[in-house]
């Protein structure tokens, strides 16, 4: 593994918090020397300006003050009208004037480097004119340059401070990030325990309003909905089972009975009754997969389709010899979907219908615009379709059950009624990955079933 990528949240912010605190304490310490490095030169320089102009007034006297410099560090030269050193200090003697300003009564200070100062030497000179009968002269004070690190002891002391402030903030730093990243520790940790034999288990909360926090509270939200998903799953595993064990038990029970009493039953009659169970157990194993399949995210197909059709033709194709269909379907719907898919929805609904109606089923379908709060799932309109049957009709409070699957309704627990449970799920299902919706609305009498898709 790359390196880059092995270091933890924690080492990587130390290190670039250490980074950055030895850049800005660095920064830091040139510009404190830097002042501290103006103000001596400044300093200096007002005391060679001094020294220079008590030796220019001395000359204006006509006398030539000994000695010429108070200071071992300082060198002085006199200088004639005619550019001649008259008088210097010892360490200048018999050297050129160590530089040439021409101001008159004018102080000239200047840096000058090398030329009668040792090699590689810079020193800070001031000129002072002084006025005599014979002409100007000139008074050089000069006095080696302040460096930057201004002496060794103020250095030595600036590095230091510079060093113990760049570990103290990169400290600091890994302090902070420890104890932000240390509820991480606890909901990581925490997530590692939890598994499917304690799934209401949940992350603890740090206790300030922070990204961590609202990290906590997603991950408690997302185990919410992990844990109701997987009741979800056992119960319709469960349910699923037991809708399964009926008609298989139904089935052995009948052959069992054939093996006992073979003479009492013929291949016509044992076949006869085996039959529904054996309709009623595919029915369940279709639903199944259709469920499997919806929740697995299956692919529609997206196709123009004339809806006033589709309903006009899933009507007429079943027989109803005991049940009146009627129609009221504005012509010309059309609806962008799955025909096949769109097709189940409908024959589930039918279903529904006719095992409840007692002599009609009327279908309405008409396009709708769309309200403003649902100009977003509906830009081009809602195609509006209420299946409405004659039958008993269902309470308010039990109209989402009829949506989950395996329910029943006391009115409907009849094995011999037909239905698997799942038909009315699926139809959802279908609506819902439609972009649309099912619902079971108020009616005058029976049950109304809703459905709303958009316009293409």
């Amino acid at each position: 593994m790359h390196f880059r990528h092995a270091r933890t949240i924690t080492a990587r912010i130390t290190l670039f918090t250490g980074v950055v605190a030895v850049l800005m304490s660095t920064l830091l310490a040139i510009m404190i020397m830097a002042v501290f490095q103006r103000y001596v030169t400044e300093s200096v320089t007002a005391e060679v300006r001094a020294a220079t102009d008590r030796v220019a007034r001395e000359v204006e006297r006509l006398q030539l003050p000994t000695p010429l410099a108070e200071l071992s560090n300082r060198n002085m030269q006199i200088v004639d009208p005619r550019g001649v050193v008259v008088d210097s200090t010892p360490q200048l003697r018999g050297k050129p004037a160590m530089a040439h300003f021409t101001d008159d009564r004018k102080i000239t200070r200047s840096i000058v480097c090398g030329g009668v100062f040792p090699s590689g030497e810079c020193n800070i000179v001031v000129a002072e004119s002084a006025h005599r009968p014979d002409g100007d002269w000139i008074v050089y004070g000069a006095s080696p340059a302040v460096p930057l690190y201004v002496n060794p002891w103020l250095a030595a002391t600036v590095a230091a401070a510079t060093l113990v402030l760049a570990a103290a903030i990169t400290a600091l730093g890994h302090r902070i990030v420890t104890t932000c990243l240390r509820p991480v520790t606890a909901i990581r940790a925490e997530l590692d325990e939890i598994n499917e034999t304690c799934p209401q288990r949940r992350v603890p909360y740090p206790p300030s309003q922070d990204e961590i926090h609202h990290l906590a509270d997603s991950a408690n939200r997302t185990l919410a909905r992990l844990q109701a998903a997987m009741e979800q799953q056992r119960t319709f595993t469960s349910d699923a089972s037991h809708e399964l064990r009926s008609p298989i038990a139904a089935i052995r029970a009948e052959v069992e009975d054939a093996q006992l009493a073979p003479q009492d039953t013929s291949v016509l009659t044992l076949t006869g009754t085996i039959l529904p169970s054996l309709d009623r157990l595919e029915a369940i194993i279709g639903d199944l997969l259709n469920i499997a399949q919806s929740d697995a995210g299956k692919i529609l197909a997206h196709q123009s389709i004339d809806l006033t059709e589709l309903v006009t033709a899933e009507g007429e194709r079943r027989p109803h010899p005991h049940k009146n269909f009627t129609y009221a379907l504005q012509p010309g719907i059309t609806v962008n979907g799955d025909p096949a898919e769109l097709s189940r929805l409908l024959t589930n609904l039918i279903d529904n219908a006719e095992r409840h109606a007692a002599a009609t089923i009327t279908f309405h379908l008409r396009q709708e615009p769309s309200t403003k709060r649902d100009a977003h799932h509906y830009p081009h309109g809602i195609a509006l379709l209420e299946v409405t049957d004659d039958g008993p009709g269902i309470a308010p409070d039990k109209r989402e059950l009829v949506f989950q699957r395996f329910a029943r309704l006391d009115t409907a627990r009849d094995r011999g009624a037909g239905g698997t449970g799942l038909g009315l799920p699926i139809a959802r299902q279908i609506a819902e990955a439609h972009q649309g919706s099912l619902q079971i609305e108020d009616s005058p009498h029976g049950a109304r079933f809703v459905l709303r898709l958009p316009v293409s």
